[in-house]
């Protein structure tokens, strides 16, 4: 970002810089002398007055009349011609500050609310009975000048003081460059090796990778087989399962067959047994055993002794 100062110099009592405020005086010289032009072109017509028509003793009211209105006519002609002379001076003044500003592209405002403020204008007639007395007068090259300087020259100095601003920024600008372009080789050459160690880094990951590959692909392999095994296993002991099952209620039918025929086979012998002379006899044997005891027991009885 390039800054130029319009304003190089130390700042003067109008609020301007000592070479415009320079400008100023010569302008209020030329002010001063064109009005001290107006005044004794005023009086001279006071003068004639006196000399052509003040030469009796005695003068009737409409001679004095006729005489006022005249110097009126003569006065007002010049004031008005040197007022407007005034306004077309500013004017090319005016001119010649638009068209300095323009060479720069500049667009210059003016206030004319300001031309009135009584406190501006007492501060310039101030300036001016400060400037213009003889015991406080500065002496000053640009005040000794018999005309305005060349529209060019302010020109120049700004536009000398522009070059040689620019070319402090521009040498600074070189010295940026140049440590940027020192810090870029850097980062390149960091760049370069940080590029290399990744590079070796994903030669090694991609090593890596492809025995990673290789050991999944087998473990793969492994479980695929171990899957089939146990499915294979699974099916046959399913299988087995249900050949088990179904032996296991086959059986218990024949079981519950034979249990059946068993009950009805020993039913079948009972009572063929009991229809033998043997089963009889036995029975009739045990019978009368029975009663023997039953007798002993009474008999026994007898002699057992008493609690």
């Amino acid at each position: 970002h390039l800054s130029l100062s319009l304003y190089p110099y130390p700042q003067a009592e109008l609020g301007l810089n000592e070479h415009h405020q320079n400008e100023v005086i010569n302008y209020m010289r030329f002010a001063r002398f064109k009005r001290g032009l107006c005044l004794k072109t005023v009086d001279s017509c006071f003068q004639d007055l006196k000399e052509s028509r003040l030469v009796e003793e005695t003068f009737t009211v409409d001679e004095v009349i006729d005489m006022l209105d005249g110097l009126r006519t003569v006065v007002h002609s010049e004031v008005e011609s040197e007022l407007i002379n005034t306004t077309y001076t500013n004017v090319l003044l005016l001119r010649q500050l638009f068209s300095q500003a323009e060479k720069w592209y500049l667009k210059l405002q003016t206030d004319v609310s300001d031309l009135e403020n009584r406190e501006l204008l007492e501060q310039v007639a101030e300036f001016e009975k400060s400037e213009f007395t003889s015991s406080n007068k500065k002496p000053s090259a640009d005040l000794i000048k018999p005309k305005l300087a060349p529209l060019n020259e302010g020109g120049s100095e700004l536009l000398n003081k522009t070059v040689a601003c620019l070319q402090e920024e521009n040498e600074k600008l070189k010295t940026r460059l140049k440590t940027i372009e020192t810090q870029a080789t850097a980062a390149l050459d960091e760049k370069s090796k940080l590029e290399k160690s990744l590079k070796d880094l994903q030669m090694i990951q991609g090593d890596q990778k492809t025995n990673a590959n290789q050991d999944i692909t087998e473990l793969e392999n492994k479980v695929a087989a171990l899957k089939c095994q146990f499915e294979k296993t699974l099916n046959d002991s399913t299988a087995n399962q249900k050949f088990l099952e179904e032996n296991l209620v086959t059986t218990k039918h024949d079981l519950l067959k034979v249990q059946d025929q068993l009950s009805m086979a020993e039913k079948e012998l009972e009572k063929k047994f009991q229809q033998t002379a043997a089963y009889r006899n036995m029975k009739e044997i045990l019978t009368k055993k029975n009663e023997q005891i039953k007798d002993l027991r009474k008999k026994l009885s007898k002699y057992e002794p008493e609690d």
